[in-house]
């Protein structure tokens, strides 16, 4: 079996091989089993460390042979595992190692190595195997491909410290969908790792913890389980919380941590729990401190914004935790000229890493500035806050420019800060540069920005108007993504409220009648709402009305129709009955309606519905057709009289009488009014 690597690096690799590097390879081939074995020992020697003699052998073909020599019956107990553990080694090589490794088949080979009873063996097998699935060159598929492996590995789980520690650090590696939870859990995952948590030896704790942390991530089933199991007689949220203590390692305080969050964030474990609020709470935040370790720090930010992203309380109780804050400022100046790291390779790395600071600390600030009003104008208030998010909005990795954008799209809730710092700063230019080219995912959080920045009170609204935006939100509404489409139609929707008829006009001839109707048969219910939301902005005052249905009036009434006879919540009937009414307040409009019989059913069946909502929709639409015009003109006054004489035939003032009666006081009011007309 070749094992090949691209043509490159072999050249590459090639010019280094040395007479040394051929010599281990033959004495693998030697007839004498002794002096194999001498062999595998003296190449396990040679490559600890040195990663230019692992490239070598391997490109010698040293993996195949390595390989049968393990898989061999006749071979000696001692031989397979030195042979797993020379396998292991070149594994610990560079990621083009392990690609050779895997695809050398070295995977099936060292599972089938686990069903031999020699323990040593089977501890080097996993070893090996631990060392290669870490990698994130491997498909981790290749652990679940065969039904029998999880349920093998899980049985080899009690012979020793070593595969307790490799196997469960195995599973949270390859641990990465929900389908792979299901699978361990069922194979009873949580009843065999659960008494590891307390093993004397800290790296077989380490590693169950960790597992159980992937095992619960956005799964209830998990969590709902992990919440009743005992260990050793305690509940495991308490075990969870001893490991929490600042005593503990950070590793393990912040993994702990991890578990709790996403129990709690599965609905496990309550928001209010004193092991929330207390431990988990200030554990997170004591990580973002300055005196921890970067990915410390990035970690800690993102479970604590993961954890309180739904619930306001945890945020009002996190922002003013050891000034979280302000200690979130210091993620954009780090690492700085004066950090205090004497150790060069880790400031090498830091400088290498420090945009998944901002990245985390955006993050952080968009959780904790959702919801409450005060806790985004601290955050605004931060020095250089709207600079940074601005600069974070062009930065060249793309998870920083999401961050930002998510950090902007939650400032962007508040009506103080669109009014103050999104004006002073201008934020809607580099917003609609982002919208311009970026990915659907970050495309989704500017957009929902952009539908903020739309909104009447924003004085962002004009400039945007004059850029040019609504060709850009039209195209959005033809996306295949419906969060786009929502995000596109509710931005025009936002824009047409109370605009002024030239910016209507240029909506829907940008839109374009075809598309407009296409929107109100979307399978997504949020973007039917949206496009009633904005149809009804856009038949707001008469001229408006009566210009707009001169022109679509038929195609309008087709779809109001289709809509109030269809399948469709309430809240989508309700919307369309209030189009409708805007429809009936229209000059000339309003013929469209009475002339329509078939609409007039409908409106006389929703008046009698046993929605009360929807009654009172109708009803408001019957009392704008009999209104009484105020201007006293002979021919309003006569198509006036001409309208409730029509529906007087058609049963409508029998029903409004009734609803007078109703015991609902806005639908009794509204039927009063409507009664009054015909006594005017």
């Amino acid at each position: 079996m070749a094992c090949l690597l691209e043509a490159p690096l072999r050249i590459s690799v090639l010019s280094e091989v040395t007479a040394t590097s051929r010599h281990y390879v033959d004495r693998l081939f030697d007839p004498d089993p002794q002096k194999v074995l001498q062999g595998v020992i003296d190449m396990k020697n040679a490559v600890i460390g040195n990663n230019k003699q692992k490239a070598n052998l391997i490109v010698l073909g040293a993996v195949p042979r390595l390989l049968y020599l393990l898989q061999q019956s006749s071979s000696s107990s001692e031989l397979r595992t030195e042979c797993a553990v020379v396998l292991g080694s070149l594994a610990m090589g560079t990621e083009n190692n392990i690609k050779s490794l895997v695809d050398c088949h070295i995977i099936p080979a060292l599972l089938q190595g686990l069903l031999c009873p020699d323990l040593i063996f089977i501890e080097a097998c996993l070893r090996c195997l631990r060392t290669v699935f870490i990698s994130p060159v491997t498909p981790v598929q290749l652990l679940y491909s065969d039904p029998t492996v999880i349920p093998h590995l899980m049985s080899l789980l009690s012979r020793s410290q070593w595969t307790q520690e490799y196997i469960t650090q195995i599973f949270s590696h390859c641990c990465k969908t929900p389908e792979h939870q299901t699978v361990l859990f069922n194979h009873g995952a949580i009843q065999n790792i659960a008494p590891l948590l307390i093993s004397p030896p800290y790296k077989v704790r380490m590693q169950a913890l960790k597992c159980f942390s992937v095992l619960a991530y956005e799964n209830t089933q998990v969590s709902m389980t992990l919440v009743n199991v005992l260990v050793d007689g305690e509940m495991l949220a308490r075990v969870y919380v001893r490991m929490m203590q600042r005593d503990q390692p950070v590793e393990m305080q912040l993994t702990a941590a991890k578990c709790l969050t996403y129990m709690c964030r599965a609905g496990a474990v309550r928001t209010d729990d004193g092991c929330i609020v207390l431990k988990t709470l200030p554990c997170l935040v004591r990580m973002c401190s300055k005196e921890r370790l970067l990915e410390e720090r990035v970690d800690g930010a993102e479970t604590l914004a993961y954890l309180m992203e739904p619930d306001v309380e945890l945020q009002r109780i996190a922002s003013v935790t050891d000034h979280l804050v302000a200690m979130l400022a210091d993620y954009f100046k780090y690492p700085s000229s004066v950090s205090a790291i004497t150790d060069i390779k880790r400031l090498d790395h830091d400088l290498k890493h420090a945009h998944e600071l901002r990245q985390a600390a955006f993050k952080l600030y968009a959780s904790l500035g959702s919801n409450d009003e005060d806790i985004r104008k601290k955050i605004t208030e931060t020095e250089n806050m709207m600079d940074r998010i601005v600069s974070g909005l062009s930065e060249s990795s793309i998870k920083v420019r999401l961050a930002a954008v998510r950090c902007l799209h939650s400032l962007s809730r508040s009506v103080q800060q669109l009014r103050t710092s999104f004006h002073d700063h201008a934020v809607w230019k580099p917003l609609m540069k982002l919208l311009q080219n970026a990915p659907d995912e970050v495309l989704v959080m500017a957009s929902s920005t952009l539908c903020n920045l739309l909104l009447e009170f924003s004085p962002s609204k004009e400039p945007i108007l004059e850029s040019g935006v609504i060709e850009l939100l039209c195209s959005l509404t033809q996306s295949d993504s419906p969060a786009l489409r929502v995000n596109g139609i509710w931005a025009l929707m936002n824009m047409a409220f109370q605009a002024d008829q030239k910016v209507k006009g240029e909506i829907v001839k940008a839109l374009g009648t075809e598309q407009l109707f296409r929107l109100l048969s979307d399978p997504d219910t949020n973007v039917l709402m949206k496009t009633l939301g904005l149809l009804r902005n856009l038949l707001s005052t008469r001229p408006h009305i009566d210009q707009i249905m001169s022109s679509h009036g038929k195609q309008i009434l087709q779809a109001v129709t289709l809509i109030l006879e269809g399948d469709h919540s309430i809240e989508v009937k309700e919307q369309t009955l209030c189009i409708l009414a805007n429809i009936a307040d229209g000059n000339t409009a309003k013929e469209l309606i009475m002339t329509n019989d078939d609409i007039l059913q409908k409106i006389k069946y929703y008046m009698g519905h046993s929605n009360v909502k929807l009654q009172l929709a109708a009803t408001f639409c019957i009392s704008n057709l009999i209104w009484n015009e105020e201007d006293g003109e002979a021919e309003a006054m006569t198509g006036s009289q001409e309208r409730q004489d029509k529906l007087r035939e058609l049963g409508f003032v029998d029903i409004l009488h009734k609803l007078t009666q109703a015991s609902d006081p806005n639908l009794c009011d509204r039927a009063k009014t409507a009664m009054q007309q015909y006594l005017a």
